[in-house]
């Protein structure tokens, strides 16, 4: 590490430890530059980690599972708040310097790996200990997608609240009708709800993505609104109806459906749920979609 090790680093020996400069220091002490392929931006305002922590509102009995530990900025706010922190790292260049970090600190265990490739069940299983379960993290851009359907699949955590690229943000939380509302806006408000807690620009970061982020808080369902059944068939109706969205909805899911209901009888459904025959998939909400589920079983 040269002049001061990871430890001091991290705990301040620098007044401004997290300024772009010494970011880039430490980065290059280690001999690390950002990865594209990883999705790599390192967050570098503190301000923002606090700001997350405290509006994920955690407690001291939670414990944590953060994806793309980094720098381990969030880890370290994460651990002087919650009971138990799991931090999952891919890049193993950063290791060296997260394990030291760490070494003192016995509520955080580091974990190098690919979060989508790892048995996410025996994870928590192994390093979680019992009580509430959350994910807070900042999440590389290009795993976004896939990671929240595993933390939203798992079933294992009551809140997942993630920086994501604020694009991304906007249409988990978009509404019927509006251009960003699409097949993954109903699969994540299905399952949680979820809410924009605030933005962080690109100069909070190095390097400087080329948009803005979003954090984001998704608080999990207490029930199920279907039987496994008919949320089968719920999603089968979301996909057919978002897979061609210039199409009306009828004829959207006639191309789906249409071995099983003629376009007359799949309109007929649309006006006995409420809505006219001409809608567009896109104008449909949750419970219309639950609706119309039910009448295709």
């Amino acid at each position: 590490m040269g002049a001061y090790s990871a430890v001091d680093w991290y705990r301040g020996v620098e007044m401004d430890r997290f300024s772009a400069k010494n970011v880039n220091a430490l980065l290059r002490k280690n001999g690390v530059r950002a990865s594209k392929s990883m999705g790599q931006n390192f967050l570098i305002d503190d301000s923002v980690t606090v700001k997350i922590v405290e509006m994920a509102d955690f407690t001291g009995a939670d414990s944590v599972l953060e994806v793309g530990a980094g720098l381990g900025i969030l880890t370290l706010a994460l651990s002087n708040t919650v009971k138990h922190v799991t931090a999952v790292e891919l890049d193993k260049r950063l290791l060296p310097a997260l394990r030291e970090l760490f070494s003192g600190i016995s509520n955080v265990d580091i974990v190098q790996g690919d979060i989508l490739k790892l048995d996410i069940g025996k994870l928590v299983e192994d390093t979680m200990p019992g009580g509430s379960r959350h994910v807070c993290a900042n999440l590389p851009y290009n795993i976004t997608t896939p990671a929240l359907t595993l933390f939203i699949d798992s079933g294992l955590f009551q809140t997942i609240t993630v920086m994501m690229q604020r694009e991304v943000a906007q249409r988990i939380c978009a509404k019927p009708g509006s251009p960003e509302y699409g097949a993954f806006t109903v699969y994540a408000n299905y399952h949680t709800v979820p809410e924009i807690l605030f933005t962080v620009p690109p100069e909070c970061f190095i390097p400087r993505p080329g948009v803005y982020s979003a954090v984001v808080k998704m608080k999990k369902h207490d029930g199920r609104i279907l039987g496994t059944e008919e949320e089968a068939m719920f999603f089968r109706a979301v996909r057919a109806a978002f897979s061609q969205r210039r199409k009306t909805l009828v004829n959207a899911l006639y191309a789906v459906f249409g071995n099983k209901f003629s376009k007359e009888e799949l309109a007929k459904m649309a006006i006995e749920c409420g809505f006219d025959e001409r809608v567009r998939g896109e104008m449909l909400s949750i419970e219309q979609f639950a609706a119309l589920s039910k009448m295709l079983m």
